[in-house]
């Protein structure tokens, strides 16, 4: 009898140690780590391919890369590292997931499943401040955490607005503050636009100023196509209207842009560029041509004041964004790596370029082992 009840009492025990394990581990919690180094100097390497990682880096000022999982958001340096160090900080919450990631200047804004916006400051991980909103879709960034940090599902931002969208509703709040700026009801179908370097936000039904909420004057007519944007679809230097019309959309209202009617047409580096006819041509935005390179390549964006291209080889051009003349030239492969890949997204700062590569002829879907190039299919690289 007393060895029965001695069993009795250790299944017991066993037991409500199992569930406060269990609770320790699955209770709502949030864990913040914040930086114990100095904010890291910029450092602009010589132009190449500097490291090969298993996740998309969302550049921060040429100096951190951020990352996102399904319930984290995190930092790490140098931005020139060949693989992912130790995180320099980090933001852990549970059960919620995140959603997404954008950023200005060093201002790294978190989207999270249950509606909550938290901005932390990049060089410290430091909150910087709390808001709510509407619940947010789930963490959809797969492997590499891509999607959540190059094109968060209704996050977006420009001219020192976040915006936030859920169905018919956007709202927009301040970055150095989180202060909610306004809230607007839209027609249904603009949950998934876009913002320019102007301050407008625009989707298929309309535009919306950043600054109040109201609507954009002199816009044209929508559905549009967005051309020249960062990250997140967001600063976007031009658009093509639901007739296929060019602007540039700068501060003011949109400007006509007859080069950009071309449907190979954007801008980088402030110019307009085309790739078609086995060639890259720039133009002013009334179509004169200011300069022609011979070659078929694609135009994949620009920074301050160069046009990046890369070859059907996989080399990666860097050109004077004024005159056309050629600044690097190297193949953007690591090691002895083939060119059997495409581009599933990338992001383009200052100094580096984050480029996720997919295998050739690879399969659609994201959790097949055979989606993504290889382990490591992130390359980063300086120019």
């Amino acid at each position: 009898m007393t060895r029965v009840l001695l069993r009795a009492s250790v299944a017991v025990l066993l037991l409500l140690a199992t569930v406060l394990v269990g609770w320790r581990i699955l209770r709502p919690a949030e864990v913040l780590d914040t930086a114990t180094r100095p904010y890291p100097l910029e450092v602009v390497s010589a132009p190449g391919v500097t490291g090969r990682i298993n996740v998309a880096p969302l550049i921060i000022e040429d100096r951190l890369r951020v990352y996102a999982a399904k319930h984290q958001v995190r930092a790490d340096e140098p931005i020139w590292g060949k693989a992912v160090y130790t995180s320099r900080w980090s933001l852990r919450r549970w059960p919620e997931q995140l959603s997404g990631v954008v950023a200005e200047g060093a201002t790294v804004v978190s989207r999270w499943s249950d509606g909550a916006v938290i901005a932390l400051d990049g060089r410290t991980g430091k909150i910087v401040w709390r808001a709510g909103g509407p619940a947010a879709p789930d963490y959809a960034g797969h492997r590499t955490g891509a999607a959540a940090v190059w094109n968060p599902p209704g996050l977006r931002i420009a001219a020192g607005t976040v915006v936030v969208t859920a169905d018919q509703t956007l709202l927009g709040y301040d970055v150095s503050t989180g202060a909610r700026r306004w809230s607007v009801t839209v027609p249904a179908g603009c949950a998934d636009g876009f913002t320019t370097t102007g301050g407008v936000y625009a989707c298929a039904t309309g535009a919306y100023d950043l600054a109040t909420g109201r609507p954009a004057a002199g816009w044209p007519a929508g559905p549009f196509t967005p051309v020249g944007c960062s990250v997140a679809r967001s600063n976007c230097a031009g658009v093509r209207d639901s007739a296929g019309r060019g602007w540039l959309t700068g501060p003011g209202t949109p400007r006509r842009a007859v080069a950009l009617d071309r449907a190979d047409a954007t801008v980088a580096a402030g110019t307009i560029v085309s790739a078609g006819d086995g060639a890259v041509t720039a133009a002013t935005a009334e179509g004169a041509t200011t300069w022609h390179r011979p070659g078929p390549a694609r135009v994949l964006g620009g920074t301050s004041s160069a046009v990046l291209l890369l070859t059907p080889e996989h080399w990666l051009v860097g050109v004077d964004a004024a005159t056309g003349a050629e600044r690097f030239r190297y193949h953007l492969a690591y090691g002895r790596e083939d060119d059997r890949w495409d581009i599933g997204g990338l992001m383009i700062a200052e100094h580096y370029l984050a480029i996720e590569r997919l295998r050739e002829d690879g399969p659609d879907d994201p959790e097949s082992p055979l989606y993504y190039y290889t382990l490591d299919t992130v390359l980063v690289a300086a120019y």
